[in-house]
């Protein structure tokens, strides 16, 4: 049987909608028969404008492609799903900005960055809930560990990269009109 261009969209659309989580083209291309990672790239861009005024559509986040529901529904899904959200305390989001902006960063650099505060619970919140993980030990004496920010954080926040964070200036300015 010859699979062709028509065959293959219909494989990538279902495989994004059963993954839960981002897949990047290599992946896709594998389970694909290997098909060109600019072929997988190429698809995706035609299932983007297919998904175009629907309730979800295809976003590229951390080096990969999930579907996700558009923001405009989400009151709506709240409302189905009545979700037991994540709190996220003015202690949690320091302490994530700090991690994503100074990566790699230890916790002892951590803490002084929020001013002497001790950051061990707030760190074993982020690290539970997958924002942050253990990236490495810093070659220092006791060798302490290194944090650095994940993949779901990138997913989470809806970012291709860390790069995408907005520059530190423009957070410090929000901060001062608060």
């Amino acid at each position: 049987m010859q699979k062709d261009d028509v065959f293959y969209k219909k494989v990538i659309e279902a495989l994004l909608f059963c993954a839960g989580k981002s897949l990047k083209p290599k992946e896709i291309s594998k389970i694909c028969d290997n098909i060109p990672t600019f072929k997988i790239k190429e698809i995706i861009e035609e299932l983007k404008k297919e998904y175009k005024n629907r309730g979800i559509r295809i976003a590229e986040v951390g080096e990969g492609y999930r579907i996700e529901t558009i923001p405009e529904v989400a009151e709506y899904l709240k409302k189905f799903f009545k979700p037991r959200g994540f709190r996220w305390t003015k202690a949690l989001l320091e302490t994530l900005a700090i991690v994503a902006y100074f990566q790699p960063i230890t916790r002892a650099e951590i803490s002084a960055k929020r001013g002497g505060i001790d950051v061990s619970g707030t760190l074993k919140v982020l690290l539970e809930n997958g924002f942050i993980e253990v990236i490495g030990r810093k070659e220092v004496p006791g060798r302490p560990l290194l944090y650095g920010t994940s993949q779901f954080f990138l997913e989470y926040f809806g970012l291709k990269s860390i790069k995408d964070l907005p520059p530190l200036d423009e957070i410090k300015n929000l901060a001062g009109k608060v």
